[in-house]
Formats: C-alpha cells, structure tokens, sequence
C-alpha cells in the first residue's frame, strides 16, 4: 500500500471515530442544558468538520484533473442536501407533538441527517478547495487558509451568543468570512483552459448551482423548524452551514459572468489546445515512428487539424530535385502541379508564404483547384531547407499571422521529426551493415589458421590486424609433407567486404594447389590462371609463398609483387627482393618468367620476416611513413628475443609512431627462427 494511501485511510478512521463519538453524545445528551455540556457538543462537532475536511481535502485533490466532474458532484451534493432539507423540514413539523419514545427515534434520524449536512458541506468546500488553487500560477495559500480561519472563528464565536453583549464578535466574524469568499471566489483561472464546448456546459450548470444554493439558503433562514435543528444540533455548524451556502450562490454567480466572458475567445483557445495537443502527438511520434512515410502521413493528417485546413502534403527534397512524400485530401497529380508550379519561387526558403486564389490562378496558372488558399512552410533543419509542408484552405477565411506562426512552429517539429526517421532508417542500414561485417568477420576469423604449426626446428609467430572491421590481409600455413612447411602472406588491393571475400576465394585456391605443385613459383603462376576468373580488371593480389624444409632448413620462395622478405642472420638484417610480378595483373604465358625464385640455407637462429605493406606505410600525424628501416632496427636490436616478444617490440613502436593517426591499412606479420 502506498504511504498516501495509509495517510488518507488513517484520517478517515479518526473522522469515523470522532463521528461515532458525536452520535452517541447526542444520543445520550439530547438536551444540553448546561455550558460544559454544550460546550463539549461544539468541540465534538468542530473535530468531526476538522478530521473529514482533511480527508475530503486528499480524497478530492486525486479528481482536480477533472473541475467539471467535481463541479457536477457539487450540484448533486446541492440537490441532496435541497431535498434532505424538505424532507427534514416536513418531518420536524409532523413529529413536535410525539411522546419521549417516539422522540429516541426521531433524534436518532435528525442527528443522523444533520451529519449527512456535515459531510455534503466538508465536500463542497474541499471542492472549492481545490478549484481556488487550479491552474494559479502563484502560491496563494494565505487568502484561502485565511479564510478557513475566520471560518474557524464563526464557528467558535457563536459561544459569545450565551452572553448578549458579546453578540457582535459572531457578526463581525462572519461579515469578514463573507469579504474573504467574495475575494477568493474571484480566482477561477482554470476556466481559461476549458474548451469552448466545456464552456457552455459550465455557463449552463453555473446557473442552476446558483439557484440551488440560494435555495438552500433560504431553507434554513426561512424555515423555523429547520433552523432550530440546525442550531440545537450545533449552533456553530449552522454558521459553517450558511457560510458554505453563501459561498456557492456567490462562487457560481462568478463563475456564471467569468465564463461568459471567456466564450468569445474559446475558439482561438480551442486552436491553440489543438495545436498544443499536436505538437505533443509529433513529439511521441518522432520516438515511436521510424518509418518514413507512416511519419509523412501522420504529419500531413497532423497539419489539418493544426491548421484549420481541407488538405496537406509534403515534400522533401532528394538531390536537386524534391519528392512529394504524402498528401491528405488531394490528388497526387493535382498536388504534384502545385509542387512543380509554386516550388521555385524564391519567396519559399525562408519563412512561410501564403498563395491567395488570385495567384493561384493569375500567377500559378492552376485553374484546376478550387483551393482560396495554400500555406507553405519550409522545413528547415539547422537552417538548411529540407523540404516544404503544404495546407490549403477550400473556404475565403485566409491564414492570419498566428496561424503563419503557428504553421511554422508545427513545421519546424515536423522537419526535426522527418529529419530523426532518415537518421533512424539510415541507422538500421548501418546495423544491418554491421551485421554482415560480422559474418564476414566470423569469415575472416575461420580463413586465418586457428593455431601456429609446432615444430622442434622452427619457432613461428603470426599476428593479423585488420585496419576496418575486416581486412584483406591473409596468411595461412601448409603441412605439404613430413618434412615440408608451405606458407603464404598474401594482400588483397583494397579493404573491407569485398578484399575479404577476395581473400576467402585465394585461401582455398592456396590449399588446393599447394599439395599439387611443390615448386613455389609453379604454384603462383597457377594460382594467377586461377584468379583470372575471379578478380575484376581494378583488383589485384600480392603475394609471398615460400617452402622450407624442416629436414635441411633450405628455404625456397617467391615473391609476387609483395614487399621485400626481411633476413636477419648472425645479428644482419638484409631485405630479399627477387622480381615478380602481382597476381591478377598479368594472364599471359608470360607470368612464369616474371617470377624469380629465391633459396636460401637458413643457419641456427635466422629469422625470416614476412609481413604486408600495413607496417612499413604506417603513417604519422606529419604524414611520415613508418619505413623500413625502423621496421629493420627494431629486428635487429630484438633479435635474441623470443618471436612473440619481436613482435610486441614492432607493434609497440608501430603504435607509438602512428599515435595520432589511423591506422589506414591492415597489419599482418608472420616470423620463422630456425632452431
């Protein structure tokens, strides 16, 4: 249960308790016919008005969202209370003469109706309670609780009547308590913000609340019998009682000339809650609509209603040219002749331009409409114009210059709104786009070999990173025979998608044709009749394959095209550049002749580099190339370290030197240390 809700059950249960308490003391105690025990009545009475005001107060402030609902409840409450009063006054005047038995009965039913009179009453004014504190803009507490106050002092005062002389502090009281309602009857700011059928309703009931209360009034001043009730059940709720009544015919005479007053302006009201009311249905729809052309819809039917006018449509603009998008009680043909007719008119990129039917016809030369006239609004997002919004008028009544504001301000939301649907849309083709780099991720990830071959001769380490999500780099390992490693490092032109789909083709080329030609220069030149139905005329591959002998640690490889193979041996670092040629850029027989074949006796503790264009082009924020020869430093100073830690030195500093820029092209790095 929530704490309000524990609040509001804990001031009724004191209003029940202290209620059951009044009933029985006037049960007991009918007659009250010495000071302490009228005394203790009144103070019975004033703690049951207390505690139920303060629970009415928190019932009623969860309904003040609705003032006609609570305004309605009052007349009801009023009619009650007219017809309790009737019955009341008839009864007492038909049971005066009864004996003491019948009289138990009838003091039970007076007490009874009397406190039915006292909860209609703490109603009413918790409900003008509330409606005083609608919608004011400033605290205005004092004058109420003032009021309250010397309501508080009326009640009270009314013991001054046992002495004569002390009479005029009751009168005084209850005059000021009158002034206090007059003043405080007069904030009725919630009406401004009735619509104009509200309005006439409320003119209406105004009326008859009015009359109500006067003649609930009039009941207890003219009606002896009543009156007497009344002041025997508690002189000091009498005065409450008539207080309250006053309180309605006056409230509701103001009410009745106030909204008679704001009926002239209902309509313009009316508008600006409409358009209030839109904004707020673009406002939801800009974070719940991402498509396009449902939000071009919503916004042209959204446009005739804050715009007063027969029908909409809307433009935006793609390249030079512009789109119509959506159009609301108009023929696409028709409104596309506007669009091209009116669109040029240099009056259009700034604010909003109205065509009245002369120009329509004279200027525009469209005589097939029957429109008086068409509002134009550009739709701007960060002062650029991104389209138009139009709505048109069947009837004479032209836009005046709030409703041009008005058709500016909604046109402003709706480029705003039409502008996060492309950027949304844009959004959701960026992530179906990611979503296909991870496939081609998981791609590339399953074509780099999953673990380094192991061998007591040779000691290799591999690195792969991609410059964008994924890369067309590629290096790959062949166990040719017990005692033959193939490999490979390979660089596809380009990046991305497309290099890595190249790549995938090349690695199962690689595998196939590795285990049928041993000879490494054989092998590329196969390889190169093998891509040329694949690769297209601007793409190309550069490569180095190589094959060492675990037995003899002879090494013999070819080079396509690819950057020079680094040999550091005894301490010396020597870049090996035999002549050849990329795959892709020659089909001729003559490929084989551009490849030279290189041999070489690796010694203990060689090591042989190969690696792609990514780490000798790595560039600065001065543009600088990492070069080879830092690239060759580096081997030499770490020559002694294991091949990981040559490795993260050549990283290392390859990060260090393109600190402040990106990495622009993909980084692969295969290392062999015979042992």
């Amino acid at each position: 249960m929530k704490f309000s809700d524990i609040k509001l059950a804990h001031k009724l249960e004191n209003s029940i308790l202290i209620s059951i308490l009044l009933i029985v003391y006037n049960l007991v105690f009918p007659v009250r016919s010495t000071l302490v025990l009228f005394l203790i009545n009144e103070f019975l009475v004033f703690g049951v008005l207390y505690f139920l005001f303060n629970y009415m107060n928190i019932f009623v402030e969860s309904k003040k969202e609705f003032p006609l609902s609570l305004i309605l409840k009052v007349g009801v409450l009023s009619a009650v209370m007219f017809f309790i009063s009737s019955f009341m006054n008839s009864f007492l005047r038909n049971n005066q003469q009864e004996n003491f038995q019948t009289n138990i009965f009838n003091s039970l039913i007076s007490i009874l109706m009397n406190y039915v009179f006292i909860v209609v009453v703490i109603y009413i004014l918790s409900t003008f309670r509330i409606l005083f504190f609608l919608r004011q803009t400033k605290d205005r507490s004092t004058y109420f609780n003032t009021m309250i106050i010397f309501f508080c002092l009326t009640f009270f005062s009314d013991f001054s009547r046992i002495n004569l002389s002390l009479d005029y502090a009751h009168d005084a009281f209850y005059v000021v308590s009158i002034v206090l309602i007059c003043l405080n009857s007069l904030k009725v700011s919630w009406i401004a913000f009735l619509t104009k059928r509200q309005k006439t309703y409320l003119l209406f009931i105004s009326i008859v609340l009015s009359v109500l209360f006067m003649v609930n009034y009039s009941l207890i001043s003219e009606s002896n019998s009543l009156r007497t009730s009344l002041n025997s059940f508690s002189s000091g709720f009498y005065s409450v009682y008539s207080l309250v009544m006053i309180y309605g015919i006056i409230y509701f005479g103001i009410i009745f000339f106030t909204t008679l007053f704001h009926l002239p302006t209902a309509e313009a009201f009316d508008r600006k809650s409409e358009e209030v009311s839109s904004l707020i249905d673009l406002t939801n729809l800009i974070t719940q609509v991402f498509d396009f052309k449902e939000l071009a819809d919503s916004v042209t039917s959204i446009t005739t209603k804050v715009c007063n006018s027969y029908a909409a449509w809307l433009v935006t603009k793609k390249g030079n040219d512009y789109e119509l998008n959506s159009v609301k009680n108009i023929a696409y043909v028709d409104a596309d002749k506007i669009v091209k007719n009116v669109i040029q008119n240099e009056k259009l990129l700034d604010n909003v331009y109205i065509l009245n039917y002369d120009e329509l016809k004279k200027d525009f030369n469209i005589n097939s409409i029957d429109f008086r006239s068409i509002a134009i609004a550009p739709l701007k997002v960060h002062g650029e114009v991104k389209g138009f919004l139009f709505a048109a008028r069947k009837h004479d009544v032209n836009f005046d210059e709030e409703e041009k504001r008005s058709i500016q301000a909604f046109a402003y939301y709706a480029a705003v709104a039409l502008e996060n649907a492309k950027l949304i849309a844009e959004s959701i083709e960026k992530e179906r786009l990611e979503k296909e780099l991870d496939v081609a991720r998981d791609i590339q990830r399953r074509i780099l070999p999953n673990k380094i071959p192991s061998s007591q001769q040779l000691e290799i380490s591999a690195l792969f990173i991609p410059a964008f999500e994924v890369g067309g780099d590629y290096y790959d390992f062949f166990e040719l025979d017990e005692n033959k490693l193939g490999f490979v490092v390979a660089d596809v032109s380009g990046k991305g998608i497309t290099a890595a789909f190249i790549m995938a083709e090349i690695k199962g080329i690689f595998e196939s044709l590795s285990k049928i030609f041993l000879k490494p220069s054989e092998l590329l030149t196969n390889v190169n009749n093998v891509l040329k139905n694949s690769l297209d005329k601007k793409s190309f591959v550069t490569a180095v394959y190589g094959v060492i002998d675990k037995q003899n640690g002879i090494l013999n490889f070819v080079r396509a095209g690819h950057p020079p193979v680094i040999y550091c041996s005894q301490n010396k670092v020597v870049r090996l550049l035999p002549s050849g040629l990329g795959l892709g850029l020659d089909y001729s027989l003559n490929y084989f002749q551009t490849l030279k074949e290189e041999q070489i006796q690796l010694k203990k503790g060689d090591i042989i580099v190969v690696y792609s264009d990514g780490i000798p082009e790595a560039k600065n924020a001065n543009y600088e190339d990492f070069g080879y020869e830092r690239f060759e430093k580096i081997i030499q100073r770490n020559c002694n370290k294991t091949l990981d830690e040559i490795s993260n030195e050549i990283i290392k500093e390859l990060t260090i030197f393109s600190k402040d820029n990106t990495q622009h092209d993909d980084i692969t790095l295969v290392l062999f240390r015979w042992k």
